[in-house]
């Protein structure tokens, strides 16, 4: 029909009708269009990374496509989970949720130019992944508004892990540089790889000889650990035990079946134990030192991650172990005479100490043998030192192989030895033990075809009959020794009261010394300390000395010990302080800046109340920059009170410098400095004196320079005697030195005309 026929109400309904088709073709238009665009889209995001999952969420009907990819990445299947935000909801970390919706909320609100997170999501097995969203808003062309919000998630929980470890390395390693306790760092070093693998539980075994001994596990059980603990290695003895003996990895899948298992598989078994992977821990020099062992719950073998962590494990602690191997070898040299292998004097002191706090709880007697050879300066002179040596080495032999297991030898100084006669019901024990040192040492021997038949005197003293302390003891020993002596040598004496004549001696110095320091009858010397590379003289330390009359010659060591004994040692460190320090002063006023002077302060001393009042008048009164004061202190100070830590804490708020004298021979010496805020550390010239010889000494040296410049610290060798000493300190890095080579301690005015020198020559 025509249109011309059509009436007006007719065509009217035709315009309508191809009006409603026009826009039900427009609206059908623009959904394709959303759905291409859309498509478009999501295509673009999967070729940017096709491992990344891709998710859509529709802002206005909260629906979200969540693409395969995205749902493998949580273990689920193409299949599963509704498409709903809700499914996000329900999967992402409670402690994240809200904090990531914040972060969503300001990027549609326009307070953030973009959007990307990193949460974490709960995967279907239970553990939690690290997921790094990305995601940008879609916008309608119509109304320009966000209707939409596009983006992927990535699986970066290895990054995290990575990251993770590396944070727990770090803070492993600090704990090893600052030296925290071994066992604090063993269990972190456990707990570390264990929050890395979730059910895994890790031990460190130490290997002391043959036997493998507990180091560190902080969740396997206690009865187990006790029951490896002293367990001997072999080639069939568990995974540890096996690895240390072969020196290779061990990795068992299944405890109760794998035959390196069978004699102590019931040790694990019960306490659900049922694989164990074992690495070996070699020192840097290939020595195996332990093991590290991996522990589940049930059979398996290591995957390539933690076969990984398993060998770093092993390398870390290997750290560790050496560290403490190479302490325990500085306490060694400490409390070990190094020619006779018997125990030092400070060893002595110690154990004599305990001893007696020992014998006083339990009421218990003891005697001191004090045994000083007959004549020995005559075998020197004759024969030379190095016989002398080796006849004292001969006696330290013989010495500990006539004494009872349950007595303690020890070498005093020079050709003085001690011993401790435990357990004794009265006095022949002691003679019984004095008579067979006396034929032992009185064999003859034969140093370069010359015979000869040594003799000693012994001095016996008994506790707590003849003292109840350790000095009072001593000094009955002494007497008895001196006694000895005066009745012909080659014999033992007993303690007795009427033995004065040694104790008249002591009396008289003592008396002597007191007046000697009210009256400042006492000198100073100085000895310099020489920059290595520049040969200028850097500071001096002040060492006093005390020339009497009738007695002659006092040595220092013996007259502060007395000084300590009679109450003296305040006025005589006070005296050494003010003069030392008007010294420094003259000095500054002369020209010579920049010139550190170190004093010796007796541990005793910072325990005092007035002991920083009186720094503080001194430096007052002198006028002496604090920064121009070095206080001396050993490092055992870290051992008599917290209170002196406060004192030293005190004194360096005030600009005064602190130097750990004597460093290596005191008990867990790196461990101190944890506690120990000092400037500076002086190496023992016992180090230093046989580091040329012996090639463990000159590692240890090496080790404490090292140690000490990394820590921030000025290290200085003290007793350096020869050029061979001083060039073996310059290449291992040492700055300053202290010795004979440059200067013995001389008068202030001696050193005056060493400083108008431009540096110091070689004597």
């Amino acid at each position: 029909m025509s249109n011309s026929n059509l009436s007006k109400s007719e065509l009217l309904q035709e315009i309508n009708r191809l009006k409603s088709e026009l826009a039900s073709l427009k609206r059908t238009t623009e959904k394709r269009t959303e759905e291409l665009l859309e498509n478009e889209q999501r295509f673009v995001l999967a070729m940017r990374g096709a491992n990344d999952g891709l998710w859509d969420w529709n802002l206005e009907t909260n629906e979200v496509y969540y693409s395969p990819r995205w749902k493998s990445m949580l273990g689920y299947e193409e299949n599963e989970l509704e498409g709903t935000l809700d499914t996000w909801a329900s999967l992402v970390h409670p402690d994240d949720k809200e904090w990531v919706l914040d972060k969503v909320q300001d990027y549609l609100e326009g307070r953030a130019d973009s959007f990307e997170v990193e949460m974490r999501m709960r995967h279907r097995n239970g553990k939690n992944i690290f997921v790094l969203s990305r995601g940008f808003l879609v916008v309608r062309e119509v109304d320009n508004k966000p209707f939409r919000m596009v983006g992927t998630h990535v699986d970066i929980t290895e990054r995290k892990k990575a990251e993770a470890l590396n944070i727990s390395h770090a803070e492993i390693l600090e704990m090893i540089a600052i030296g925290h306790p071994t066992s604090e760092i063993y269990d972190a070093i456990a707990l570390m790889y264990e929050k890395r693998h979730p059910g895994m539980r890790c031990s460190m075994l130490e290997l002391h000889g043959n036997k493998l001994l507990h180091g560190g596990a902080p969740s396997l059980p206690k009865e187990y650990c006790e029951a490896l603990n002293g367990l001997e290695f072999g080639s069939n003895v568990g995974s540890c035990g096996t690895s240390t003996f072969t020196g290779e990895r061990v990795l068992v899948e299944d405890i109760s079946a794998d035959p390196k298992w069978e004699k102590i598989k019931e040790l694990a078994l019960p306490h659900g134990l049922r694989s164990c992977w074992s690495e070996p821990i070699k020192s840097s020099s290939g020595k195996v030192l332990g093991a590290f062992g991996m522990y589940y719950d049930f059979p398996a073998l290591p995957n390539e991650e933690e076969l990984n962590d398993l060998k770093s494990a092993a390398r870390l602690s290997g750290i560790v172990m050496e560290r403490e191997q190479t302490q325990k070898k500085i306490r060694e040299l400490a409390y070990t005479d190094e020619l006779t292998g018997l125990s030092s004097r400070a060893r002595f002191y110690m154990h004599l100490k305990e001893l007696i706090k020992a014998s006083l709880r339990r009421n218990h007697r003891f005697g001191l043998l004090y045994i000083d050879l007959d004549d020995f300066k005559g075998v020197n002179d004759s024969l030379g030192h190095d016989t002398g040596d080796l006849l004292l080495k001969e006696i330290g032999d013989r010495l500990a192989s006539t004494c009872r297991d349950v007595d303690f030898v020890a070498r005093l100084s020079g050709d003085e030895f001690c011993v401790l006669v435990e357990e004794i019901s009265d006095d022949y024990n002691a003679a019984s033990v004095a008579q067979r040192c006396l034929e032992s040492i009185g064999q003859p021997v034969e140093f370069d075809s010359r015979k000869l038949i040594p003799a000693c005197s012994i001095g016996i003293a008994h506790f707590p009959d003849d003292g109840a302390d350790l000095s009072t003891l001593l000094k009955a020993a002494d007497t008895s020794l001196y006694e000895a002596k005066e009745k012909g040598k080659n014999q033992f004496a007993f303690y007795k009261p009427e033995l004065t004549q040694r104790a008249e001696y002591q009396f008289q110095v003592e008396k002597y010394l007191r007046e000697a320091i009210e009256k400042r009858q006492l000198s100073l010397v100085y000895q310099p300390q020489v920059n290595i590379s520049t040969g200028k003289i850097t500071g001096v330390e002040a060492l006093s000395r005390w020339h009497h009359p009738e007695l002659g010659q006092v040595p220092p060591a013996e007259f502060i010990a007395i000084a300590e004994k009679i109450g003296m040692i305040k006025k005589l460190t006070e005296w050494v302080l003010m003069t030392a320090c008007r010294q420094a002063l003259a000095w500054r006023e002369r020209g010579f800046a920049d010139l550190r002077i170190a004093i010796n302060i007796p541990p005793s001393q910072l325990a005092e109340e007035d002991f920083v009042p009186a720094i503080k008048n001194i430096i007052g009164e002198t006028g002496i920059s604090s920064s121009d004061l070095e206080l001396e202190v050993t490092e055992n100070i870290v051992q008599t009170g917290q209170e002196n830590l406060s004192v030293i804490k005190d004194l360096k708020a005030r600009g005064i410098l602190f130097a750990i004298d004597d460093f290596g021979t005191g008990y867990s010496s790196l461990a101190s400095l944890k506690h120990l805020e000092v400037d500076c550390l002086k190496i023992d010239n016992n180090f230093i004196n046989g580091m040329l010889e012996d090639n463990d000494i000159l590692a240890i040296v090496e080790f404490m320079i090292e140690f000490g410049k990394k820590l921030g610290y000025e290290v200085i060798a003290e007793g350096v005697e020869s050029v061979e000493q001083l060039d073996t300190l310059k290449k291992l890095g040492c700055e300053t030195v202290q010795g004979y080579l440059f200067s013995e301690p001389v008068s202030g005015d001696e050193i005056d005309k060493l400083l108008t020198q431009k540096k110091v020559g070689l004597k």
